[in-house]
């Protein structure tokens, strides 16, 4: 790639996945926006058709003149095409289908073990892995052979496997993964200044944090505005709406599948002292099944929702009639800014700004003190010129760290689990998950790792078939 007058456009984007729209007509957006970058970008999908739709919704868009940003998309018949050239890679995929998923989300329950997300941790999580790893470890090899020197960015659930799986294959992958997470709880902090000071309008940036952690369960050791401690006016905040929560505006927890009343980070700033920074019901998800996720009337009462695969099936059947009326020219995509930071970072690699932002990539420069180099975590990062380099972090405190540690065992043993096709690792690591732990007996525990795999063997690889 070349950057020419502050430009770079001769760039090559393999998109692997993104047949379910949503997150591809993101970026599609945000790259039209951009008047910076252009090129290629090259949609590898196991979808065919899907791959076939976004070619035709991206190209229309493309040739807008309210696109600032120029790109041709290009449908690629196997990974091999998708990958060779390019300078960025994009994983964007669907392990399985939600038929799949409603086995890893709703099989628990039988036990008494609710989920509300189910692609990360739980039982949900660990089977979900299962299926994951194979594919990200093809990926891995494919940019090993035909893209060794691509920036590769994971948007994959469960991140922080997608992204330990990509560098167990190959250890010199240029690696990394997004999640907007992070932002949700500025724009939550970013309200709550505003409320507490009398402000309008102050932009999510402007919300400097430290971030500390692993995906979906990260936290803020330091939240400020230009030089204010935002974790008093947090405090006062969480003591005068600890019942009543916080809802964002023009948002209702109770109208959305995915928003919540915060409560559950309240809860926790109460009991540790530190911001969670994650959406409540992925947080829920890695603390003991009798806290937030012991029954749907708990979940109520902590004021956030359990996503149901139902939903998820209706709302996939939305998304793909959009996608007819886009490819027959009967919509028109907005192009509005999303608050999303892949494109930024994008610029950033090619040298085209700086920025910090958080990201998922392997402890191996001790970023959180703490925690095992070997552990892929989430913190800040300065991105510049083809290069991520972590921002020092800190340690945990050790009562949070005593809530990650388990996790970050897991990882370990649902890695080498997948890899060896073991059966006993995936029962293993079940009885060490928090949900699972004091709702099961090991036999129990067992059966249902049993009945849960063979609802997904058809995305499995043949080991899983002795």
């Amino acid at each position: 790639m070349k950057c020419i007058n502050g430009k770079v456009t001769d760039l090559k984007i393999a998109y692997i996945g993104g047949g379910s729209r949503g997150w591809a007509w993101t970026f599609m957006a945000d790259l039209a926006m951009e008047q910076n970058l252009g090129g290629t970008i090259s949609l590898y999908d196991i979808d065919e058709a899907a791959a076939e739709n976004n070619r035709i919704i991206g190209n229309r868009l493309s040739a807008r003149e309210d696109a600032a940003g120029k790109w041709e998309y290009e449908t690629a018949g196997n990974l091999e095409a998708a990958l060779t050239g390019a300078d960025f890679v994009i994983i964007s995929i669907m392990p399985g289908t939600f038929d799949e998923m409603q086995s890893d989300v709703h099989l628990p329950e039988r036990l008494g073990i609710y989920q509300s997300v189910g692609d990360t941790a739980g039982p949900g999580g660990i089977i979900r892995a299962m299926r994951t790893i194979p594919m990200m470890a093809e990926i891995a090899e494919g940019v090993k052979r035909y893209a060794p020197r691509a920036w590769v960015i994971n948007y994959t659930n469960p991140m922080t496997i997608c992204v330990k799986t990509l560098y167990h294959v190959f250890p010199e992958i240029k690696a990394f993964g997004c999640c907007h997470e992070v932002f949700g709880t500025q724009k939550v902090l970013k309200g709550i200044a505003e409320s507490a000071l009398g402000v309008e309008n102050i932009p999510r940036k402007e919300i400097e944090v430290n971030v500390l952690g692993i995906n979906h369960f990260t936290w803020f050791d330091s939240a400020s505005w230009k030089g204010m401690d935002l974790f008093p006016i947090y405090k006062d905040y969480v003591e005068e709406h600890f019942l009543d929560g916080y809802e964002e505006k023009d948002k209702n927890w109770a109208n959305s599948t995915f928003e919540c009343a915060h409560r559950v980070k309240f809860d926790l700033f109460r009991r540790y002292g530190l911001i969670a920074a994650a959406g409540d019901r992925h947080l829920a998800e890695f603390l003991p099944g009798d806290i937030y996720l012991r029954d749907p009337e708990t979940v109520k009462a902590w004021k956030f929702g359990l996503t149901t695969v139902d939903w998820r099936k209706k709302e996939l059947g939305e998304r793909l009639a959009r996608s007819g009326r886009l490819v027959r020219s009967e919509e028109e995509m907005q192009l509005k800014p999303s608050d999303e930071e892949g494109v930024l970072l994008i610029k950033a690699l090619c040298g085209l700004g700086r920025v910090v932002s958080n990201v998922n990539i392997p402890n191996a420069a001790g970023q959180i003190a703490n925690l095992p180099k070997t552990a892929v975590v989430e913190t800040n990062a300065v991105f510049e010129k083809d290069a991520v380099r972590p921002v020092f972090a800190g340690k945990i405190p050790e009562d949070i760290l005593e809530l990650i540690r388990p996790h970050v065992e897991n990882h370990e043993v649902v890695l080498k689990a997948a890899m060896e096709c073991e059966r006993n690792l995936v029962v293993e690591a079940f009885l060490n998950d928090p949900l699972v732990k004091g709702k099961c007996t090991d036999k129990e525990a067992g059966e249902l790792v049993d009945d849960m795999i063979a609802n997904t063997a058809g995305y499995l690889p043949e080991g899983w078939r002795k």
